[in-house]
């Protein structure tokens, strides 16, 4: 099934993603359809978090604000929606109160049972693919649209932990006493996660970001043992899916926080997400591929003013450029996580400016 939607008339991200040289870094952030920035007749605010992710004139609405209110600074939407549907596709209760919490988490290999067995992914998240054609119509091709989801052992730890943890001292534990259960867990979920992003670019995806938050919790070896397979699992399947459809396939970009990139750029994937910690010039000598990269300005300094947030970006873009030789390419510039509520919605607007003066290439 295909849609008739508007051309695109920015493609800087698409670009970027393929590695190719370009005048700009593109720019946005995650997360950012979100609480920090204010907007009517849909606010975060006013409805139940849920109830927005359903609904997908609310959804479109919140993704839409920030490509409005930045309007040529900005050059990707992403839809708003969560990581966490996918357990609630699975059959899980998931409430936010109000971060994310689950009244029957998973205690034993033997709940897993509970979940059901298959997942009609239109039946059962069709809400989100409605809102992706709704957004793309309505963003006229000013910018291309992203899709997501979370990792499968990302997805697991909130579905054992029951919400978030520091120490994911439950849902590790089951990767060491129940290996094999783990292992089937995540496999499972990763066929929804498969499914689930094929049916997002057959409703107007044109990028896909897979993020696993807590990537960076697992050792090195763990990670490689445990969400790797899945990962590849991802990436090889929506290809195929998308092959067998006959749609043409669409850039793949991995946000492991915390892991090695190295790793990470093994499993497939179009461009590597890196949080803050990572400095560019020393992971593209590491890489195996010449991967696109994303990030990775700390979130924390949106806080600093605008001396400071110049003077980082500035830093970064020099960074990144320098990595590639001088020049800008194979990078898209977003923040080394999420952006967080309290951001005054003008110093964003600022770190984008600073972004598009910094990146572009002197000829």
């Amino acid at each position: 099934m295909s849609y008739d939607f508007p051309p695109l008339k920015n493609d800087l991200l698409l670009r970027a993603a393929r590695g190719e040289q370009i005048d700009r870094a593109p720019v946005w952030v995650m997360r950012q359809a979100g609480r920090y920035l204010p907007g009517k007749p849909a606010s975060p605010s006013d409805h139940e978090f849920f109830e927005i992710c359903r609904t997908p004139e609310l959804a479109t609405e919140i993704t839409l604000q920030p490509v409005r209110r930045y309007a040529g600074l900005i050059d990707a939407a992403i839809i708003f929606s969560d990581i966490l549907v996918i357990p609630q596709a699975l059959g899980m209760e998931v409430l936010m109160k109000p971060g994310p919490t689950f009244p029957s988490p998973l205690e034993t290999p033997a709940d897993v049972a509970k979940l059901s067995e298959k997942v009609d992914v239109d039946k059962e998240l069709g809400y989100v693919f409605e809102a992706l054609k709704m957004t793309r119509q309505k963003l006229v091709g000013q910018v291309p649209l992203i899709g997501f989801c979370g990792a499968p052992w990302t997805l697991m730890a909130y579905m054992i932990e029951g919400g978030s943890s520091k120490t994911l001292q439950k849902s590790k534990t089951w990767l060491f006493k129940y290996p094999e259960e783990s292992t089937a867990l995540l496999k499972r979920i990763a066929d929804v996660c498969v499914d689930f992003l094929v049916g997002q670019v057959k409703a107007g995806a044109q990028l896909l970001q897979v993020f696993d938050s807590n990537a960076g919790d697992l050792s090195p070896h763990d990670f490689e043992t445990f969400s790797v397979p899945t990962l590849r699992q991802i990436s090889i399947g929506v290809r195929d899916g998308l092959t067998g459809l006959g749609i043409p396939h669409v850039p793949l970009t991995i946000f492991a926080k915390g892991a090695p990139p190295s790793i990470a750029a093994r499993c497939g994937y179009d461009t590597i997400g890196l949080d803050w910690t990572e400095d560019p010039r020393d992971v593209v000598k590491t890489l195996d591929v010449d991967s696109c990269l994303q990030g990775n300005l700390d979130p924390v300094v949106l806080y600093g003013g605008r001396d400071a947030i110049e003077r980082e970006v500035k830093r970064m873009c020099a960074t990144f450029r320098s990595a590639r030789g001088g020049i800008t390419r194979g990078w898209i510039a977003n923040l080394g996580h999420g952006i967080t509520p309290g951001v005054d919605p003008e110093d964003l607007k600022w770190f984008f400016e600073c972004v598009h003066k910094h990146s572009a290439n002197v000829l």
